[in-house]
C-alpha cells in the first residue's frame, strides 16, 4: 500500500492538471469564438460605411457640379 501512494498522488495531480488544462482551453475557445464573431460584426460595419462614404461622395460630386459657375464667369 505505501508504494502505490507516490503513484496515486502523481496521478491525481496530472488529472488536476489536466482539468485546469481543459478549463484553460474552454475559456480560450470562448474567447477566440467571441473575436471571431467580433471580427465578422467589425468587417460587414466597415463594407457598410464604405458604401455610405462612396455615396456621400457621388452626392458630393453631383451637388458640386450644379453649383459651379459657368465657364464665362
Amino acid at each position: 500500500m505505501s508504494d502505490t501512494k507516490p503513484l496515486e498522488d502523481k496521478i491525481n495531480e496530472l488529472e488536476m492538471k489536466l482539468t485546469f488544462q481543459e478549463d484553460l482551453l474552454n475559456a480560450l475557445n470562448d474567447v477566440v469564438t467571441q473575436q471571431n464573431k467580433d471580427i465578422h460584426d467589425l468587417w460587414a460595419a466597415n463594407r457598410l460605411l464604405k458604401h455610405d462614404l462612396n455615396e456621400m461622395k457621388d452626392d458630393s460630386n453631383d451637388a458640386s457640379l450644379a453649383q459651379e459657375l459657368p465657364p464665362h464667369y
